[in-house]
């Protein structure tokens, strides 16, 4: 695909408000994959060249929890171990899908992750931030580590939102715990599926890159704004961007 100013010019600003928006709510993946469709992308593009910058920001998370001493690398390994097969067989799973399916998978999924990430009530955090490392709390990260890495490589967003609810629902953690446990494995099935896609010749490295730097200097920013209106904010740019992409499937532009 011949990449154009115009496809920077779209990209680039939304990537960065995606950044932003995930920094101080949630949810930023929401914006960035419709980014990419929106200024044209085929979906199978979209969503392997959206994985680099998913990647690069997911990284630096993880990397913040880690020195905090916030995951648990006992937990974690076999997570990680369960997160690479499930993100290999779903981006298997993208790349023989037709076009036209992924199409329509797209615009159905898109609403239903909206949904989840934005309905915080989903979120249980009366659970505790000592990782009891009991056969319940292994299972769990194995099971969402394998399931979710599964829809990451195929999709993608709303993977750390899924994520934490099942740490905090069914392994009884407290939000920040099961967030720095959740970063851990979305970095690995991330990183799976970019690789996957980039030896499939999926992903547009230079538009992939510049995203990548847009998304990060959105999140920089995003970090220093004030929480009181994070919520809100992230709500109403997801709305938005979403709606530009109904606009899209629909033909009006």
């Amino acid at each position: 695909m011949e990449l154009t100013i115009e496809i920077f010019l779209i990209v680039c600003p939304l990537v960065f408000l995606a950044g932003l928006v995930d920094a101080i709510g949630g949810g930023g993946g929401l914006i960035s994959l419709p980014a990419y469709m929106i200024a044209g992308l085929p979906p199978h593009m979209a969503v392997a060249t959206n994985k680099m910058g998913a990647t690069f920001g997911t990284a630096l998370a993880t990397m913040r929890f880690i020195k905090a001493g916030l995951v648990n690398i006992k937990l974690a390994i076999p997570a990680v171990v369960s997160a690479i097969v499930g993100s290999t067989i779903g981006a298997n799973i993208l790349l023989v899908v037709p076009s036209e399916v992924m199409n329509y998978v797209l615009v159905i999924v898109l609403p239903v992750s909206a949904f989840l990430v934005l309905n915080k009530k989903i979120f249980n955090d009366k659970g505790s931030d000592t990782v009891v490392l009991d056969k319940r709390t292994y299972l769990t990260a194995m099971a969402a580590a394998l399931i979710v890495g599964i829809y990451d490589g195929f999709y993608g967003p709303g993977t750390g939102t899924f994520l934490i609810i099942a740490f905090t629902v069914f392994a009884k953690l407290d939000i920040k715990t099961a967030n720095a446990q959740a970063k851990v494995i979305n970095l690995t099935t991330n990183l799976t599926a970019l690789v996957i896609l980039l030896i499939n010749g999926q992903v547009l490295l230079p538009l992939g890159i510049a995203a990548a730097a847009c998304n990060m200097v959105g999140g920089y920013i995003g970090a220093g704004l004030a929480m009181s209106k994070g919520s809100n904010l992230s709500r109403n740019c997801i709305i938005f961007v979403l709606f530009l992409l109904a606009l899209k499937v629909m033909g009006v532009y």
